[in-house]
């Protein structure tokens, strides 16, 4: 029994190891036309951090294209922030994102002209080059990025499993889906709004830790547990809920939202993040029929709230040291 444990719990370490090398983190660039007489741009490149990865985003532009620095380069908790000027006609060229095909990510390119007209643009690992007279991609871009952020953004995916591992009733379970769904969209409209604005280093430490909470509350026996999470687990959900809608709004904190499009880029983003975590949904109601009929729901149960609070133990430590400056 203890080997199939260490077993188990080795396994989603590992997979979980996997999935945290594959953090979503898009990056956008934006390429302004400041004077249509010499054709020169602008261009904003917010480079994502790539967590435990050595791939490097580059932007590739036209070899005739003159580009200079036009700042220095801003470090951000998750991106780093380049400004530079390019005089060439970038509105009517071929631009490739290198060492995109390598990655896990994406890539949103926004262009303005001084006309007025606007474009946006997607690159992904399987298409890392694109011509900018094609017709732009509309805001459902960020419906997509929505459902990869959540899908690969391992802490809340573990949160959504931990919530499905604590309650067994199907009623009880979508009502603290729920209120998760209906606080993390609150804090988010919020901080993409400017209403409320935390650092996120303070906010990815206090996730970790909700996550702990969490996964300590799935190995007490259940006379055991705190009498808000036995009693009323939609207000723990509720709760947390609120952090992790300020974690959600830091991936578009970097990329950006269109200002002529916030509304509706927002909302697409946040209903990409729910069928994200349908998605889990539905994948883990696979699972645990599976389990059951073989008997080992149980104990894969035990395996997998232990190892969510090993890895939130982790995530808590690591990062509150550097916080601190460790």
């Amino acid at each position: 029994m203890k080997l199939f444990l260490l077993l188990i719990i080795n396994s989603f370490a590992l997979f979980t190891g996997e999935l945290l090398a594959h953090e979503f983190r898009p990056g956008h660039l934006q390429l302004i036309e400041i004077d249509d007489q010499d054709s020169s741009y602008q261009i904003i490149w917010k480079k994502p951090i790539l967590v435990n990865t050595n791939v490097e985003l580059t932007p590739i532009f036209p070899a005739d294209c003159e580009v200079t620095d036009a700042a220095p380069p801003k470090v951000g908790n998750v991106a780093i922030i380049y400004h530079w000027r390019a005089n060439c006609d970038l509105g009517s060229s071929t631009i490739q994102v290198e060492g995109l095909k390598y990655s896990h990510t994406d890539v949103l390119i926004s262009v303005e002209k001084l006309t007025g007209d606007k474009a946006r643009y997607v690159l992904r690992p399987d298409s890392p080059a694109l011509d900018l007279r094609e017709d732009g991609a509309p805001a459902m871009s960020y419906f997509t990025i929505g459902i990869e952020h959540l899908v690969f953004g391992i802490d809340h995916v573990l949160f959504v499993i931990g919530l499905f591992l604590f309650i067994r009733e199907p009623i009880a379970l979508i009502k603290t889906i729920t209120a998760f769904t209906i606080s993390h969209s609150i804090t988010l409209a919020l901080s993409v709004l400017e209403l409320v604005k935390l650092d996120q280093g303070p906010t990815e430490a206090v996730i970790a830790l909700s996550i702990f909470f969490l996964a300590r509350e799935l190995v007490q026996e259940e006379s055991q547990r705190s009498r808000l999470t036995r009693g009323r687990p939609w207000v723990m959900a509720f709760v947390f809920g609120l952090l992790h809608g300020l974690g959600f709004a830091g991936a578009l904190a970097d990329i950006g939202l269109p200002k002529d499009d916030l509304w509706l880029s927002l909302l697409l983003f946040n209903v990409g993040i729910e069928v994200g975590q349908v998605a889990v949904i539905i994948v883990l109601a696979g699972m645990a029929w599976i389990l059951t009929k073989i008997g080992w729901r149980k104990r894969f149960y035990a395996s997998a709230a232990w190892s969510m609070g090993c890895l939130a133990t982790f995530w808590t430590l690591d990062r509150t040291a550097l916080l601190v400056g460790f």
